[in-house]
């Protein structure tokens, strides 16, 4: 029995076309069609529209759960119709990742290390008729099937130097503070930063006497817990979460609407006196 009929490693989807229309059904639809074997499993179909960055971080903080085998269909896709290349890529361990160009496979790819990137041009891998709307329907999702099936990458189309990065915003460090954004607000209104948990813990050691809290905005200050359960019920609290990223909550509420805050909000970490 071939190798890839043992594993069965899954086809992921990460999409923000939500669940109200058809849109992501489709895509298995032509999945099933193509390859009726292949386990699918959803990542997520709630990325903000048409947020390139939610849905980055979506799927790099996924991927590394899946097996190795695994083909990655993501379709965050603002600039669908336009001259934005179409690519399939496959990374360091041997998943396969399939997506629009734009910066949306760049930090999960990045992660596990790029082995090979092409450009999907092949017709034959492909529906007969490609829409200027729904290339995750036309173009993604029979590529991914196809893959899955054993399609080599270079069978999709022409080999490509390197893929579009996608650079999210850096936090900066000043005495016994560091500044930066919300770059993710998750489906309980946690807002993820863009301080990780080794600055957290850089700040904690140089300051030790004393204790770390976040602002965001004119806020009081917010202290740094170890679980949500730490803090009374409704009040905030920060926290370094499953992202290995800073974030703000409200045990049994939602920090986005408590604080007003979206991606690009911003937020200062501090060590202030006991």
């Amino acid at each position: 029995m071939p190798a890839r009929s043992r594993i069965r490693a899954p086809i992921a989807l990460l999409s923000d076309f939500g669940c109200r229309d058809h849109y992501a059904g489709t895509m298995k639809g032509v999945i099933a069609s193509i390859a009726p074997d292949a386990p699918l499993i959803d990542i997520s179909h709630g990325v903000p529209p048409q947020s390139v960055n939610a849905g980055a971080i979506a799927l790099r903080e996924a991927a590394g759960f899946f097996p190795a085998r695994t083909v990655f269909l993501a379709v965050v896709d603002p600039g669908v119709g336009t001259p934005r290349r179409a690519i399939a890529v496959q990374t360091q361990g041997g998943a396969r990742w399939v997506g629009p160009d734009n910066g949306l496979l760049w930090l999960a790819v990045e992660r596990a290390g790029l082995a090979r990137a092409v450009e999907i041009t092949s017709k034959r891998h492909r529906l007969a008729t490609v829409s200027a709307t729904f290339h995750g329907r036309d173009i993604f999702a029979p590529a991914a099937a196809h893959l899955w099936r054993g399609a080599r990458l270079g069978e999709l189309g022409p080999s490509i130097a390197r893929i579009q990065p996608l650079t999210l915003p850096a936090p900066s460090s000043r005495g016994s503070e560091v500044r930066g954004e919300i770059l993710y607000v998750d489906g309980f209104g946690n807002l993820v930063s863009n301080i990780d948990a080794e600055t957290v813990a850089r700040l904690r050691a140089r300051f030790a006497a004393k204790k770390l809290s976040v602002r965001i905005g004119r806020s009081a200050p917010i202290t740094l817990r170890g679980a949500y359960a730490d803090a009374a019920r409704s009040a905030p609290l920060a926290i370094v979460g499953s992202f290995n990223l800073l974030e703000v909550a409200v045990r049994d509420g939602r920090a986005d609407e408590r604080f007003s805050a979206a991606p690009g909000t911003q937020l200062i970490l501090s060590a202030r006196g006991k």
